[in-house]
């Protein structure tokens, strides 16, 4: 398989990915200490970038984004500049960061921070909700997911890896 098949099988895989996780229980698992969810839907969008590089995982993001806008969750989901602009960078920063320090947790955080900042910028700067409140949400969303997606994708990855080793 060339590198440009490969490329658009693995974007659209983790695209639909995204997509399943999105409609499915787990794409929202419940943070009990906050009464809050944390997603997982950002994470086909960093393993993409781990993979495939920037545009793959820009490409994954955008899925994920206009599934997003698409069928939005809370009303703020329907201005694309909140729920596709901030997802695009998603897996171009985790492939950019895991290129720099070859470490997927790395990735998985930079990631994460990037979804959730982005969105939560958004929001305050298309005036949505007050930055006070969207402090308090970055704490309580933020580090929930940065967790999870550090242990998720680093698993993963040495999956990935273990794998690949194999087929060697």
């Amino acid at each position: 398989m060339n590198s440009g098949t490969r490329r658009i099988t693995v974007a659209g895989l983790l695209g639909a990915m995204s997509v399943v996780l999105a409609v499915s229980p787990i794409g929202r698992i419940p943070v009990p200490w906050t009464g809050m969810m944390a997603t997982t839907m950002h994470l086909p969008a960093i393993v993409g970038g781990i993979l495939e590089g920037p545009v793959v995982g820009a490409a994954v993001g955008l899925i994920f984004g206009l599934y997003s806008f698409l069928f939005p969750s809370a009303p703020f989901f329907k201005d694309p500049l909140v729920a596709i602009v901030p997802r695009l960078f998603i897996g171009a920063v985790a492939a950019w960061v895991f290129r720099l320090t070859k470490r997927a947790e790395w990735a998985a955080v930079a990631g994460t921070a990037t979804n959730t900042l982005g969105v939560l910028g958004m929001l305050g700067v298309r005036g949505y909700l007050p930055w006070k409140a969207l402090g308090a949400i970055a704490v309580t969303h933020g580090i929930p997911e940065i967790v999870l997606a550090v242990v998720v994708v680093g698993l993963f990855h040495r999956k990935v890896r273990v794998m690949s080793a194999g087929a060697r």
